[in-house]
């Protein structure tokens, strides 16, 4: 079948506001064959999905060429590097400026200003005049033309008065306006590096080579030579390279960097184990079971990359507001200029001029969404909580409905022996040995309780299977009531216990002395040993997550395709008020469309194939990572651990992602309603306060790296009291 849609993500060069990054991605939509663009500022990444039939990446690349940007990808540290020799460059040259401009003519070198001034103003702040160009050329204005004008018409303006012989310069404005906007993307690179330093972590978990054995032999191979089925030795305090199953040997593995959990996790054959997580002891061999984009850790990548390549509703604000701030900031800016001629001298208009120019620089409002979403889904992926995107990470924090399966989510998803009446070695031992033979679920449960308490099964003759009733051997009976009384058993002194057991929604099983060949028991012949309940475990940290859902204020409900009475019960167990049972996998989605009739936003949360088409129904699908494929590819949320916290952890966390969203906004906003009717000098008819270029240069900067410093606490974010501890 021809692939009708593929996907890119180019990493772009050029962009210095949000701006620009709206250009950007109206060019790239406006392509044809491009059916969807999205433009990350904090990341410089473009997401395209389009037509690969109809537009290729060559044609992407120049129509980001033809507005002025190129797709390079040049790393980070060679970008900070380039950015901070002009940041040291313009402070070394800026600082004699400044000093002769402040002695206020005591030592006027106006020539040396000059020649100082442009060099800052032709290579520290070219990139500005530059992007300014390429803007202007294509009917834009953004940040960058903010910046040119401003201190061009400084150093243009401060050159005309030093060839006229005029001794009112503004030299050190233009110099002190670009070492601060430099200084302040500075520390915007630093601080939005420390922002993805979390997924940086997770990318550079797996280890680059292998020990093979092939033909006999171990050797070493680079990882992306391995193949699924290949056999891969693992020592200890090695990196484990790639996911599979162990067939030979038995560790610990420390799973912190993948689950966040601290504990290491014993490993012997048939256990799984993933690329990524580090061997603490013991040497074992893996089968090789997914290599490359299909592993546990490549998958998790993609899905943070994809996080941070995508934007939440709430950004369209800042993109709007960008896309026209420059213009109308430009028209505040001559509008100033007129005004000031008029009313004072071509100095203070020069000087106020610039000053809006400067202030109203849109830096804080283009970093005010991308580095919170930034910050944020590194912390979620810190908490094995992986969310997908913007757009999932906005919604998850107005979510007013948690839907909950049961089975494998508010359950562990195997059978377990919750009880035994009499509670006795005699009862286990027997159980056990009836059923060791056997592969059924039930079985293994039974026999998995009994190695628990060191009992080990003795051997038994005749095994034979009753479907729909039970086991008999020579020894023993194990099944349901109807078995035993058919052979004669009385139940009496077992009955209430079982009826109580029933009632809690758990499978009860029966166990009689049967015969006395072999029997490991001296109870008489005929007589009932005892009942077990066996059942699918509640999840320890269940109820605790439940009542922390409620006390946020969400309403939670049970969606299963169990028995009416074994949901019930769980339910009753964890604190779930409302239970939909019985319902198919269509029964499922039909339960959350009736929720949202009603106006609720609604999360799924569950994990197995069944749960699929909910999670895509819902306005939030949040899957175990311990769940299938299916269900995690038809999610928004991906909790990689299994653990129901992360429920709590994805709710709360987006929503304080969008507080500290809607406070840089605000702070933005406010920071321009302020300052630049002060840079216009409304105040100067009122107390003589006019605003120094310089000063609306620091105030610009300062309020950039205060937005990226409000997201960054972020980084901070813990756990809601009251459901556990939480590593990562």
């Amino acid at each position: 079948m021809p692939q009708t849609e593929a996907r890119v993500d180019l990493p772009i060069s050029g962009m210095t506001c949000a701006a620009c990054a709206r250009r950007v991605e109206r060019k790239l939509s406006k392509t044809g064959g491009v059916r969807e663009a999205g433009v990350n500022f904090a990341t410089a990444t473009a997401t395209v999905r389009y037509d690969p039939a109809a537009v290729g990446v060559p044609d992407l690349v120049a129509a980001l060429r033809d507005i002025g940007y190129d797709a390079v990808d040049t790393s980070e540290n060679d970008e900070r590097s380039a950015l901070l020799r002009r940041f040291w460059v313009a402070l070394a040259l800026s600082a004699p400026v400044i000093a002769l401009g402040m002695s206020h003519g005591a030592l006027a070198a106006p020539w040396l200003e000059l020649a100082l001034t442009t060099v800052v103003v032709g290579y520290a702040g070219g990139p500005f005049y530059r992007a300014a160009w390429s803007a202007l050329r294509h009917g834009a204005a953004d940040m960058n033309t903010l910046i040119a004008v401003g201190t061009g018409a400084a150093y243009l303006y401060s050159a005309a008065a030093t060839i006229a012989g005029m001794h009112q310069v503004y030299y050190e404005a233009a110099c002190a306006i670009i070492t601060l906007i430099l200084l302040g993307r500075v520390l915007e690179s630093r601080a939005k590096g420390r922002a993805s330093e979390a997924i940086r972590r997770l990318m550079e978990l797996q280890p680059r080579t292998a020990r093979v054995l092939r033909d006999g032999a171990e050797i070493e191979v680079n990882v992306a030579e391995v193949v699924v089925d290949d056999l891969v030795r693992v020592r200890p305090g090695e990196k484990i390279p790639v996911d599979g199953v162990v067939v030979e040997g038995v560790s610990s593995v420390d799973e912190s960097m993948l689950t966040g959990e601290p504990m290491p996790v014993d490993k012997t054959p048939d256990a799984e184990v993933y690329g990524g997580t580090i061997n603490r002891a013991g040497t074992f061999v893996l089968r090789v079971t997914r290599v490359g984009r299909d592993s546990t850790l490549q998958q998790i990548v993609r899905l943070v990359t994809e996080a941070q390549g995508a934007r939440a509703p709430i950004a369209r604000l800042a993109d709007v507001v960008s896309g026209i701030f420059t213009p109308l900031v430009i028209l505040i800016a001559l509008t100033t200029f007129i005004v000031w001629m008029i009313v004072g001298s071509l100095q203070m208009a020069v000087v106020n001029f610039v000053a809006v120019l400067i202030i109203a620089c849109p830096c804080a409002l283009g970093l005010a969404t991308p580095t919170a979403i930034l910050v944020g889904s590194g912390r979620g992926a810190e908490l094995g909580v992986l969310i997908k995107g913007g757009e999932s990470l906005e919604t998850a924090g107005a979510i007013q409905v948690v839907a909950l399966d049961k089975t494998g989510t508010v359950t562990q998803g195997r059978p377990a022996v919750v009880e035994i009446f009499p509670d006795t070695d005699e009862v286990l031992r027997a159980a056990a040995s009836v059923e060791a033979p056997s592969e059924h679920p039930l079985a293994r449960a039974i026999v998995a309780a009994a190695a628990e308490r060191g009992i080990f099964p003795e051997p038994v003759t005749n095994f034979e299977a009753l479907p729909g009733h039970g086991v008999r051997t020579s020894e023993f009976l194990l099944g349901s009531a109807r078995l035993l009384r058919d052979a004669g058993i009385s139940l009496d002194a077992l009955q209430e216990t079982a009826d109580r057991m029933a009632a809690a929604g758990r499978t009860v099983v029966f166990v009689a002395q049967w015969g006395v060949q072999g029997a490991p028991t001296a109870t008489p012949p005929g007589s009932a040993l005892g009942v077990l309940a066996v059942a699918d475990p509640v999840k320890p940290e269940a109820a605790s997550v439940v009542g922390a859902l409620r006390e946020m204020g969400l309403e939670v409900v049970m969606v299963t395709g169990d028995n009416e009475r074994a949901a019930r019960a769980v339910a009753a167990q964890v604190g779930i008020p409302e239970v939909r049972a019985e319902v198919l996998p269509q029964g499922k989605v039909d339960e959350v469309k009736r929720l949202q009739a009603a106006g609720r936003r609604v999360a799924m949360v569950g994990d197995g194939i069944n749960d699929a088409p909910a999670l895509a129904q819902a306005d939030l699908g949040i899957a175990l990572g311990t769940g299938t494929d299916v269900a995690i590819a038809a999610s928004d949320v991906t909790l990689i651990r299994g653990d129901l916290r992360g429920v709590v952890d994805a709710i709360s966390l987006s929503r304080a992602t969008l507080r500290v969203i809607k406070q840089n906004l605000f702070w933005a906003f406010v920071y321009n309603v302020i300052g630049i009717p002060i840079a216009a000098g409304v105040l100067y008819p009122l107390n003589g306060w006019l605003l120094s270029p310089v000063l609306a240069s620091a105030a610009m900067s300062l309020s950039s790296v205060s937005v990226v410093t409000n997201s960054l606490r972020l980084r901070g974010y813990g756990t809601p009291a009251g459901i556990g501890e939480r590593h990562g």
